[in-house]
């Protein structure tokens, strides 16, 4: 079965609210939520790769971040790993550069959201964590 790494972050405003990103229309599960991030290039090291694609895909600089969960999720017909860092330290503006829409969101409040399954573990865990102190240090 093939499969696929990918790294997502979290990335957090001064009052604790969580980035999350909507797949824009033309790509799979357009209009679904989930959090910035994408593939990790072949050879390339997770820490690397979520420094590049929050570069990329929403434009903020990440200077600090912290592996939080690294799971898989199968689908049929491939497994996708995933790599979720907490970005503890970042600089500039999050904007949508990939055509899709960003939204700040209250980590109680993200199951209100049409979330991607494969995200659900991220969901229960910021469910069970304290964001104080993960501000936005520009």
């Amino acid at each position: 079965m093939p499969e696929l790494r990918v790294v997502a972050g979290l990335v957090f405003d001064a009052s604790g609210r969580v980035l999350i990103a909507q797949r824009p229309a033309g790509k799979a599960l357009a209009g679904r939520w989930e959090f910035p991030g994408g593939k990790v290039a072949a050879n390339e090291a997770a820490r690397a790769a979520i420094a590049r694609e929050l570069r990329e895909e929403i434009g903020i600089e990440v200077r600090d971040a912290e592996r939080l969960l690294y799971y898989a999720a199968v689908y049929p017909g491939r497994t996708i790993w995933l790599d979720v860092w907490v970005v503890k330290d970042w600089s500039g503006q999050p904007r949508g550069l990939d055509a899709q829409s960003l939204e700040w969101v209250e980590p109680s409040r993200l199951r209100e959201h049409d979330i991607l399954e494969a995200d659900a573990p991220i969901v229960a865990a910021l469910s069970c964590r304290s964001t104080s102190g993960k501000a936005d240090t520009r």
